[in-house]
């Protein structure tokens, strides 16, 4: 009766699902082997069949009152897919998605490297452009800004407090990325982008009607910079739906060409502020969000072939009851996984601190200039100079990126943020206007070596699933330094009468971020070399990969099949 059982429980392995409910084993040929086998053989079919299609956990649907070798089995498998899961699994998923990149994000997909994927270049292009245009050139706004407070009586605090106006735009950019990130890969792209377009427009245009540096604390830094950050953040994620093999050609050019935004809005900001004033200057840059909000309408994500019915069968075995399913979503759009990366807490903890003196130039040079040269016709060249060469600097990066394997490419933001440290605390010494044109010359560079190869760093580190949040956490962990830099920057001048102190101290954090960046393609080696010692038990507990989502980041079902 064992030899029996056992071979029907094999043959009801071999044999295919019967294509009528309830045909079992009774209508296979082999019933004329006599009623013992058979009538086995039929049994442990219905069994199987039943098991795998009502109760993994094989609680309901057996006739028998002691588990059979098969059901047994079939309770390891379940459980052994189960156990593979678990959180230790899921971390393990993550740093295979972020060695597979684009891969992981379906099976067989592969981003159409270009035709549509060209006009959202172009719709990214403008959206960086207009937003970074404006705010690297806010050392322009910042001298309007203390003109139109009038000639009244000397606040010891105006630079301190002017210069909080534009950090404080910077530093939401930055600041609101975790949140826009949850936006983004719940509500998709295009409907997140264009928002924030709205909002970034309201802000802008608001500011207009009013004079006071505290509502303009509200309008431009608060309304005009989170507005920033929602159109901002899913032009980045937008490209990885499009490209893969020329994601660095593509952010190079998305970054390159906005950069003549920030060439040509310094002198037309100078030319019309002189001409039509402050108030109507940002009537004039709210139009640049308006558009935006057009563009964003290109931001359609793409959707790439559905899971296999196993993964649909594991997602609903995960989810079975509200706290299960509760628990999944707060993981999904609350996802901390990216920091259990090791290389990726070092990456954002240098780039965070590196970022301290990041916008300090930008803010502060153009009064630096007027003080120390009496210059005040050509000093919005030297935002031309700087925007020139960081377009450069990112076409470059991006064509060199795509040419150096893995995270090697961090080290050219390494090279970049050591080179912009020294170049910070060469801006006093400089002893002619010309030298500090050759500093800012410099300085472009090192900004497009750095902006550019972000991206493509987060696919490196945490794979396209979760790229979203990673860029996201990474901005948000970048907002504190980068807001406070300027305001400090600032109260060094009101308190020394310079900003000899304020540049040099500028140059350090970069130095130091740049130092800490350089070891993370050491430690991820050092786990390359782990997970291949490991990668045999891996593959004996899962046979299949489990893919963290269906979807692309910035791509909701909703959209998606729109």
């Amino acid at each position: 009766m064992e030899e029996d059982t056992a071979g029907g429980g094999e043959a009801g392995r071999r044999q295919p699902p019967p294509a009528a409910a309830g045909g079992g084993g009774a209508g296979e040929p082999r019933d004329d082997r006599g009623s013992g086998a058979g009538g086995g053989e039929g049994m442990w079919d219905q069994l199987l069949d039943g098991l795998r299609s009502r109760d993994p956990t094989g609680s309901g649907g057996g006739s028998s009152p002691c588990p059979s070798p098969a059901e047994m089995a079939l309770h390891k498998q379940e459980q052994a897919v189960s156990e593979a899961k678990g959180p230790k699994a899921a971390e393990e998923d993550g740093e295979a998605a972020g060695a597979r990149g684009l891969q992981g994000a379906g099976p067989g997909f592969q981003p159409p490297e270009g035709g549509f994927g060209w006009i959202v270049v172009f719709a990214a292009t403008w959206c960086n452009g207009s937003i970074f245009g404006i705010q690297n050139s806010f050392g322009i706004l910042y001298v309007m800004l203390q003109g139109d407070l009038g000639g009244g009586e000397k606040d010891p605090t105006l630079e301190f407090k002017t210069a909080l106006v534009g950090a404080l735009a910077m530093g939401m950019i930055f600041f609101c990325s975790p949140i826009v990130s949850i936006f983004t890969d719940r509500i998709g792209c295009r409907t997140t982008a264009a928002s924030g377009a709205a909002i970034a427009f309201i802000g802008l245009l608001s500011s207009s009607f009013t004079k006071s540096l505290e509502v303009r604390y509200f309008t431009y830094g608060i309304l005009f910079g989170c507005g920033s950050s929602f159109a901002f953040q899913p032009s980045l994620v937008i490209l990885g739906h499009y490209f893969k093999r020329r994601l660095g050609l593509a952010n190079g050019v998305v970054a390159g060409g906005s950069c003549l935004f920030s060439m040509s809005l310094p002198f037309f900001l100078k030319t019309i502020g002189s001409t039509i004033g402050l108030a109507h200057t940002f009537q004039v840059l709210s139009a640049f969000m308006f558009i935006q909000i057009l563009l964003s309408l290109t931001f359609r994500p793409i959707l790439p072939p559905s899971c296999d019915s196993y993964h649909d069968r594991q997602d609903k075995l995960a989810s079975r009851n509200m706290k299960q399913q509760c628990g999944s979503q707060m993981r999904k759009y609350f996802n901390m996984r990216v920091f259990r990366r090791q290389t990726y807490r070092i990456w954002a903890f240098g780039i965070a601190t590196a970022v301290l003196g990041y916008f300090v130039p930008y803010v502060h040079l153009i009064k630096y200039v007027e003080e120390e040269f009496k210059e005040n016709k050509k000093e919005w060249i030297l935002l031309v100079c700087l925007g020139a060469t960081s377009g450069l600097g990112r076409l470059v990066s991006g064509r060199i990126g795509d040419c150096i394997p893995g995270l090697k490419k961090i080290f050219l933001q390494v090279a970049s943020f050591m080179l912009l440290g020294l170049m910070c605390m060469m801006i006093p010494q400089c002893q002619a206007f010309e030298g500090v044109i050759v500093v800012c010359l410099f300085l472009g560079l090192c900004d497009g070596f750095f902006i550019t190869i972000m991206a493509p760093i987060a696919f490196e580190l945490v794979g396209p699933m979760q790229a979203s949040q990673a860029i996201g956490y990474l901005l948000g962990l970048m907002a504190i330094p980068m807001t406070a830099g300027p305001p400090i920057a600032g109260y060094l001048h009101d308190y020394f009468g310079n900003y000899y102190l304020a540049f040099y101290l500028a140059g350090v954090p970069p130095i130091i971020g740049g130092l800490v960046l350089s070891v993370v393609p050491l430690i991820h080696q050092r786990m390359l070399k782990k997970q291949q010692m490991d990668s045999g038990k891996d593959k004996m507990l899962v046979s299949e990969t489990v893919m963290n989502g269906e979807l692309l980041p910035g791509c909701p079902a909703t959209e998606a099949h729109g």
